[in-house]
């Protein structure tokens, strides 16, 4: 492939300088080097026709290596057919050379010569030899030679070049240096002007700086097209099987077969290397990861490991020279050194053309190769399994430890599809029945991770069926039944329970974590529900031997939504169990039960410490249905604390993806709604809350969560009647649960205030008064003061206002997270006290609850505060309460400190303050200053620039009145 000459001016007019050198009776070789497919030929052929412009006759010659055999056949194809030497003999060297040169002495009589030759190094002795003895002679004839010679490092070092003997003044070297990246684009947008910044860089990286790589590759993307101007420029395959007609990968081909064939094996080991490099994450191996990223890609061997070494050993050859090698490909960019500094191909498709054709046996054997080295000489488990991801079974222990300390590397990092490719390779080894038992239920458990939730069942289906121990029938039971509750088989689930029961005769520990696990999967279904607890609570009365304390936590969480026990006796009876010692498969059980009561009892720092031991104790490679419970529970304490950034940061979290597998929302989706609300972010709450087609998402606890939540978000964009449709289905799907406690959704008092505000007065103080009955039973302050709260305003007169009255006392009994609730009741209480005409008592309650809301970061209710005052006839002043002049001494103080790196323990050490306190300021001061992450802080704490109000940084629709 040949095209415009670019970057060559100069050497093109040190040519024409020489040539006028030869023209006056003084010749000289001139020796073009560089490596190949950099333009050697192209250079030669034009100085060739810019002699032959100057007036000098041009004599040809292309080496090759089939005339290697033939002495001096370099010179006959260079001086031409001779008829007086059809007799030369092989062993009359020197007479043929010397007639050799009398006819040169002939032809440059007869006027000014160059001699070009092509591929010098390709030569035979004799040809080489004669040429360099001629050199020496023509300094004073109008003769000049130039060849062009191969000058790129190989593997097997070659002999020396022709001018290694000669004088230096009688020799004129040119080396042609890769094509810069200016060239490179230059010539992609004279064959594609169309093509964008992007794509023509892609080009020219495929190109390498290489010359015939580049308009071979510009040749196979120029092939036949569909007219029109979408086809004008093609897109870049990631693949050489996609290039058409195969210009380009033959390129790569003719480039590695004159390199030799130990320099093309060690460039296929590396392109092999490199696919495995590809797959590892940043940071798994112990390379640095750039500051501020959690995670990245392509990194596979630490910045400090020997690339060259492990390359060498994969391709059995010389250390030292694979080290140079690299050094040399790097330098003329047909390698680039990655962010972790190891030497890559130029581009993807550079990489796929160099293993186009190599062997899948040899590909594999130098993975292995590189597994064993690299396993030698002490590299992360994860860049050794990478490799041995790209062959079949090793069938030696080490493989098999090793694909499984990866697995385990990347669960801990929370990465559950790379370990479950680990543990699919690592099936491919020897395995014994209960081996591979185990490997299956933490695969299939990965896979249900990574939302492959068919193929996870297929998975533990088998380990179900394979001969194990009883506790690993228990897991993996215990695994299935979680991922057949997740895509909605609940009757599978129960039954697949059931037949591990049955099979665990003499092991009652056991028997009594799957019956454990049985009632918490029947969640699901209502009469399984009610029938599995029925039958829990007469054991617990007849039987008690034979429940377990996870299965009696189990019955005090169900005798708490009942509202049949008092908060104080629940957390008694909790405590006394977690007391108790328990089986390690039941205590998962055991304590997401007792964080999920400890949560509704208000005890949120004991419910935090339960949930940070029950995940502590979760296996990091098995399906359990607590670890999704112990992640609600949490949503569950954030939301009680009003820690509104938490909330709306998990809302991607991969860890939802169980509850989603069947399209249903999950609590934190509900959670995330009711935050979106309460910080006055409206269009995004309405979209969330439109996400879902609630018809038909399968029958749940946490579909009834969000139901209450969607009718949150309906009562504050002012629709009360679709807002009572929710709290109603919400409140009829409870019941049927025999959820009667407003612990966990407190759905009367949210349909008595829309009765309320529909004129229904009646039936609201109905529903108030019985939500307060149901509060009184639980008897903590937060659900006692919501239900008086509402109570208060549904009765209205005298006795409302006692009631309002008893709220606010109440809740100011309640733990300082409660605070949301004491500003509803405040505003509640202050209006009541407007309609008595007791203004000024009512400004002070107002105020208070305006105060708190937005220490809160409460927007919706500190517009409400506000709008009450203003009726009140009070005049809320227009006081910036965004950008950095709105912030409290305290915020601002915090703010520094987390826009200068510090973690928000650090904070909390140095301020001698709470971490929630921490915690609950940067929720504030994000709010005050419209931005939404913490990277944002230093810019926004920047007095030279000038920050938009919260409403002016938030769609039309989502600005406060």
């Amino acid at each position: 492939m040949t095209g415009p000459l670019l970057e060559r001016d100069r050497t093109r007019a040190q040519l024409a300088a020489e040539a006028e050198r030869a023209r006056s009776g003084s010749g000289r070789l001139v020796l073009l080097q560089g490596a190949s497919g950099t333009g050697l030929t192209s250079v030669l052929e034009t100085a060739a026709r810019d002699a032959e412009d100057m007036g000098l006759r041009v004599l040809w010659a292309r080496c090759s290596p089939e005339d290697t055999g033939t002495p001096l056949s370099t010179v006959l194809q260079l001086l031409g057919p001779v008829t007086d030497f059809t007799d030369l003999a092989a062993d009359d060297d020197r007479g043929s050379a010397a007639r050799l040169w009398r006819l040169l002495r002939a032809h440059a009589a007869e006027g000014p010569l160059l001699l070009a030759v092509d591929d010098v190094h390709r030569a035979d002795a004799a040809s080489r030899r004669w040429l360099r003895e001629a050199v020496r002679r023509i300094d004073r004839l109008p003769v000049l030679i130039v060849v062009s010679e191969r000058s790129q490092y190989d593997i097997e070092a070659r002999p020396p070049g022709l001018a290694h003997s000669l004088p230096r003044s009688l020799v004129r070297t040119h080396t042609i240096e890769p094509l810069g990246d200016t060239a490179a684009t230059e010539l992609v947008r004279a064959a594609f002007p169309a093509a964008g910044p992007h794509w023509t860089a892609e080009c020219a990286r495929a190109g390498a700086g290489s010359p015939m790589l580049l308009h071979a590759l510009l040749h196979d993307l120029g092939g036949p097209r569909p007219p029109g101007p979408a086809a004008a420029v093609p897109p870049l395959p990631d693949t050489c099987a996609a290039l058409y007609p195969g210009s380009y990968p033959a390129a790569v081909s003719w480039w590695l077969n004159s390199a030799g064939a130990a320099t093309a094996e060690v460039a296929r080991c590396l392109a092999a290397l490199e696919e495995a490099w590809s797959r590892q994450p940043h940071g798994a191996d112990g390379t640095r990861e750039a500051r501020g990223s959690r995670t990245g890609r392509a990194v596979g061997v630490r910045v400090g490991t020997d690339v060259a070494g492990i390359l060498a050993e994969a391709a059995g050859a010389d250390p030292a020279r694979a080290a140079g090698w690299l050094t040399a490909m790097t330098r003329i960019g047909l390698l680039r050194p990655d962010p972790a500094g190891r030497p890559r191909f130029a581009h993807r498709l550079l990489r796929d053309a160099v293993l186009t054709g190599w062997p899948t046996s040899r590909r594999e054997a130098a993975h292995r190769v590189a597994a064993e080295t690299m396993l030698r000489r002490g590299e992360r488990a994860e860049a050794v399994a990478a490799h041995l991801l790209r062959t079949r079974g090793v069938g030696l222990p080490w493989a098999l430890r090793v694909l499984r300390d990866a697995a385990t590397a990347a669960v801990h990092d929370t990465r559950p599809g790379d370990a479950a490719g680990y543990l699919r390779r690592a099936l491919d080894e020897p395995l014994s029945d209960e081996r591979r038992q185990q490997l299956l239920t933490e695969l299939g458990s990965l896979e249900y991770a990574s939302a492959d939730g068919a193929v996870a069942i297929a998975r533990l289906a088998e380990a179900q069926h394979l001969p194990a121990a009883p506790r690993d029938r228990v897991r993996a039971a215990v695994a299935l039944g979680t991922a057949l509750v997740g895509r909605g088989e609940v009757t599978t689930a129960l039954e697949v329970l059931r037949r591990t029961e049955d099979g665990l005769d003499g092991h009652p520990g056991l028997t009594r974590t799957v019956q454990t696990a049985t009632a918490l999967l029947a969640d699901s279904d209502l009469a399984t529900r009610q029938e599995t607890y029925r039958r829990l609570c007469e054991s617990g009365v007849h039987a008690p031997e034979l429940v377990g304390t996870a299965s009696r936590a189990l019955l005090v969480r169900y005798e708490a939504t009942a509202g049949l026990i008092s908060a104080g006796e629940a957390m008694t009876r909790v405590r006394a169990l977690l007391a108790q010692p328990s089986d390690p498969l039941a205590e998962p059980f055991l304590l997401g039960t007792a964080a999920a009561v400890a949560e509704w009892a208000d005890e949120l720092d004991e419910a935090e410490r339960l949930v940070d031991r029950g995940l502590v104790g979760q296996h990091p490679a098995l399906l359990h249905p607590m670890e999704h419970a112990l992640l609600n529970t949490r949503a569950d304490i954030a939301a009680a604390r009003g820690d509104v950034a938490r909330l709306i940061a998990v809302r991607d979290d991969g860890a939802d993806v169980g509850a989603r597998a069947h399209g249903g929302p999950s609590n934190r989706d509900a959670h995330v709604l009711m935050a979106l609300v309460h910080t006055g972010r409206f269009v995004e709450a309405a979209r969330l809350a439109d996400a879902f087609d609630l018809s038909r998402a399968p029958e749940s606890w946490e579909l009834n969560r969000f139901l209450y939540a969607r009718g949150v978000q309906r009562m504050a964009a002012g629709d009360p009647a679709g807002a009572l449709h929710d709290f109603l289905e919400c409140g009829r799907r409870q019941t049927a649960r025999e959820v009667l406690s407003p612990v966990v959704t407190p759905w009367r008092t949210a349909v008595a205030q829309c009765r309320l505000a529909l004129g229904a007065g009646q039936e609201a103080l109905a529903l108030a008064t019985e939500e307060l009955r149901l509060a009184r039973v639980w008897n903590t302050p937060r659900t006692v003061g919501r239900a008086l709260r509402v109570l208060g305003t549904a009765t209205g007169g005298r006795r409302g206002l006692h009631l309002a009255e008893e709220a606010v006392e109440v809740l100011r009994d309640a733990p300082a997270d409660a605070g949301m609730e004491l500003v509803e009741a405040l505003i509640a209480q202050g209006r009541q006290l407007l309609a008595a005409g007791e203004r000024g008592q009512a400004r002070d309650r107002l105020r208070e609850a305006a105060a708190l809301a937005e220490r809160k970061g409460g927007l919706r209710l500190l517009t409400l505060a506000e709008q009450a005052l203003r009726e009140g006839g009070v005049r809320v002043p227009a006081a910036a309460r965004t950008g950095s002049g709105a912030l409290t001494g305290s915020e601002r103080r915090i703010a520094e400190l987390a826009a200068a790196g510090r973690t928000n323990t650090e904070i909390a050490d140095l301020l001698h303050v709470a971490r929630r306190t921490v915690e609950t300021h940067l929720t504030s001061t994000y709010r005050k200053l419209g931005i939404r992450r913490r990277p944002e802080l230093p810019a926004a704490l920047s007095p030279a620039r000038p920050r938009p109000s919260a409403a002016g940084n938030r769609p039309e629709g989502d600005r406060a009145p």
